[in-house]
């Protein structure tokens, strides 16, 4: 796991911004999972900036989770999310453009089923963006989920709820979620999670420096052989071995630049 460390929110979404630029300029047909919270907001704004000159056309996108109940054009819907923040400005073709249904009825094993092999079929995730919650979770995977999980219905904890209930105020937060798995998270070619202010401090040093464990899924990042962990001082104010991560991200820009990030 690298750890970078930046001045503030805006230097997260710029640093970030480089590391996925570099994804999208040397394969043009890319398949990228993109997170609907808030955090990742910043770096779609510099993704889809016109003076930085990126094509999305090609790339291939796939929406991490979504609330059970909620049909995309809800303003809460991490549908919609996604397509004023990012799609719809980056210009990313429908076909190639595939979101979670929070209205989807029937068989939601079967659905789920079908949404992994979506990805499959579409050579799977180089990409996955993502955010990290106060509880430790990535995407809708909760305390206490598996961490070999697949796309999947889950039980969003109460602590979710509590956080995410000024997105819905006065309507309750939905109780159930779909959401793509630890496991097939862990299968994206890279990973790059944003992480920004002082209320993700506690579960960023749990996440990095803590035991893997299903309590704080994040955790499983650990494992991964490319995940990048961008953080503003607030964030990264709990790690223990701070100055040793920015001792190693300097001396990688130094020697190999962006690339050897």
């Amino acid at each position: 796991m690298r750890v970078l460390i930046e001045a503030d929110p805006q230097a997260v979404a710029l640093r970030a911004a480089a590391l996925v630029e570099g994804l999208v300029r040397s394969k043009a047909g890319c398949v990228i999972g993109l997170a609907a919270g808030a955090t990742p907001l910043a770096l779609y704004a510099q993704l889809t900036d016109r003076r930085r000159g990126l094509d999305f056309s090609r790339a291939a996108v796939f929406g991490l989770d979504e609330y059970l109940g909620l049909d995309g054009a809800h303003p809460a819907s991490c549908a919609l999310t996604l397509r004023a923040h990012f799609i719809d400005k980056a210009g990313v073709s429908p076909a190639r453009t595939h979101l979670l249904d929070g209205m989807a009825q029937g068989d939601l094993a079967a659905y789920c089923a079908a949404y992994e092999e979506r990805i499959r079929a579409a050579g799977g995730l180089d990409l996955q963006i993502l955010g990290l919650g106060v509880n430790g979770h990535i995407g809708f995977n909760e305390p206490g989920c598996s961490l070999a999980g697949r796309t999947r219905l889950v039980g969003l904890r109460r602590s979710t709820r509590a956080t995410n209930a000024p997105i819905f105020a006065p309507a309750p937060v939905p109780e159930a979620a779909l959401t793509t798995g630890i496991g097939t998270i862990l299968e994206a070619r890279r990973i790059i999670l944003l992480a920004t202010g002082p209320s993700k401090a506690d579960a960023v040093a749990k996440m990095v420096e803590g035991p893997v464990t299903a309590l704080v899924p994040a955790s499983a990042l650990q494992l991964h052989p490319d995940a990048v962990v961008v953080l503003d001082e607030a964030a990264a104010a709990g790690l223990a071995l701070a100055e040793d991560y920015r001792d190693e991200a300097a001396i990688c820009l130094e020697r190999g630049g962006i690339a050897a990030i």
